[in-house]
């Protein structure tokens, strides 16, 4: 059976050489396809299903399932798209596994989560000001106008008497006994320098009267708040030097594969790391520090070493997570004694991918080693998890209605870059799991169920982070 036999009318672009084999394999229920190994099995350098493991050494996790078995059955152990996300955001809600909160300068707090509610230490605004450049007036005009004025940040001002006015400045304490504010442009002098209203006034006119905003000890903010800049200038008003806060989580980065350069053209069989550049700024827009981002290679013992050396919150590898002869991620975390919480994904690109918990305040997210396949990892397990453990809340869902069909996957969940075009989302090209053509132009990717989806059905859609926010407000 070829992989255009499995899903009737595919176009050549919707899949690459990879994703069509995992595809044959799931028709033909085989671990590999006919006459030789698939490139599925250099751990996630495809995306195919994973060859099994040895039957004698199954998760701890029923989450994950016994790994033993032809790919038929694993695809059917494997977690589905959304209860995978469901597990990683629980995985990060106990207390052990979520960061203390720690007390932060206003400097250091954008992009933070309030970890105590903010409440106001003084009123708001703290003493009786002026909302106008004009004059502080007392009683009914004409008023004789003081020779000096009284501006913001000024000593308290003497007391007005009726018929008496002063120049005033936006922001400046009022007099004791002041009637009113009298804009600059609503008001003349007469050749006696007496000051005349050219419009009728209202007792307390443009001013400000202590505490109209809030009291001393109103709560501003519930935690959980997210801090924009809009907050820190509300929490600084308020009176605050320091924010209690959730700090970011940490996350280091282990980047696999003897055949990647960090440098210059492809060549004799090398090829670029598109995922050491990519993810740090990536795992940033979604709250994490990035500690450190190391390329250890295929080296089984590098990998355990880096693993039991990290004190991140996250670790996150790329690469390895097949049965592939150096695929070093199952029988490393099988060394480590890991919980697998999530072994293999329905979803297209990324099937491969997995979540360990290494300690109770310490888990490890393996994405696959293609591109795309390890953006579907690191929005399914990575995004949810590091927004639990930063606190932050999740994105209200919604959908659009697709321009154009999408094929789908006979079993699993497919995730298609698109960009928003009016009301409606536009698949992309170039969206096979090796490809990052499509995301790269992308504002959004579709959530493909299984079977596909028509034209004009209402379809889920995951934000990408820089599409709403900008490059600049996103990677904070």
């Amino acid at each position: 059976m070829t992989a255009r036999g499995t899903r009737q009318g595919l176009d050549a672009e919707d899949l690459d050489v990879e994703e069509a084999l995992a595809l044959v394999k799931d028709g033909n229920g085989t671990g590999r396809p006919p006459g030789g190994h698939s490139p599925a099995q250099r751990g996630g350098s495809g995306d195919g299903t994973p060859p099994s493991s040895s039957p004698s050494s199954p998760s701890r996790s029923p989450a994950a399932g016994h790994r033993g078995g032809d790919a038929a059955e694993h695809r059917h152990r494997a977690t589905s798209w959304p209860e995978a996300r469901t597990i990683a955001a629980r995985a990060a809600r106990s207390g052990a596994a979520r960061p203390a909160p720690v007390s932060v300068t206003l400097g250091d707090a954008l992009g933070l989560v309030l970890a105590a509610p903010l409440t106001a230490l003084t009123d708001l605004p703290s003493f009786d000001t002026s909302a106008m450049d004009g004059w502080a007036v007392a009683g009914p005009g004409p008023w004789h106008v003081r020779d000096e004025g009284v501006l913001a940040g000024s000593s308290a001002p003497a007391p007005l008497a009726d018929g008496e006015a002063v120049r005033i400045a936006t922001g400046a304490r009022i007099p004791p006994d002041t009637t009113a504010v009298l804009r600059s442009e609503h008001g003349r002098t007469d050749d006696n320098g007496r000051l005349h209203p050219t419009r009728e006034m209202q007792h307390g006119q443009d001013i400000r009267p202590r505490g109209q905003e809030c009291r001393s000890g109103d709560q501003l903010l519930r935690a959980g708040a997210m801090v924009t800049p809009a907050v820190l200038g509300l929490a600084a008003a308020a009176g605050y030097d320091t924010l209690a806060a959730v700090p970011r989580p940490r996350v280091e980065v282990l980047v696999l594969g003897d055949e990647l350069l960090t440098e210059g053209r492809p060549h004799d069989g090398l090829i670029r790391d598109a995922l050491g550049p990519m993810l740090p700024p990536w795992l940033r827009s979604l709250g994490a520090e990035v500690t450190s981002v190391r390329r250890l290679g295929d080296d089984a013992k590098a990998l355990h070493k880096a693993i039991t050396a990290s004190a991140a919150d996250l670790i996150v590898t790329t690469g390895g997570t097949a049965s592939g002869p150096v695929d070093h991620v199952h029988p490393t975390l099988r060394r480590l004694d890991a919980e697998l919480l999530v072994d293999g994904v329905k979803v297209r690109p990324g099937h491969p991918m997995l979540l360990a918990r290494l300690k109770e305040d310490q888990h490890l997210v393996g994405l696959p080693g293609n591109p795309l396949a390890a953006v579907s990892g690191l929005l399914t397990l990575a995004e949810p998890l590091l927004r639990a453990l930063a606190a932050r809340p999740a994105p209200e869902p919604y959908t659009l209605p697709l321009r154009q069909s999408v094929h789908g996957h006979p079993y699993d969940t497919r995730l298609i870059p698109v960009v928003l075009r009016g009301d409606h989302a536009v698949p992309l090209h170039y969206n096979g799991p090796a490809m990052l053509r499509g995301i790269a132009a992308a504002d959004a990717l579709a959530v493909v169920p299984p079977g596909g989806a028509r034209a004009g059905q209402e379809t889920e859609l995951l934000d990408l982070p820089w599409a709403s926010a900008g490059i600049d407000a996103c990677f904070t």
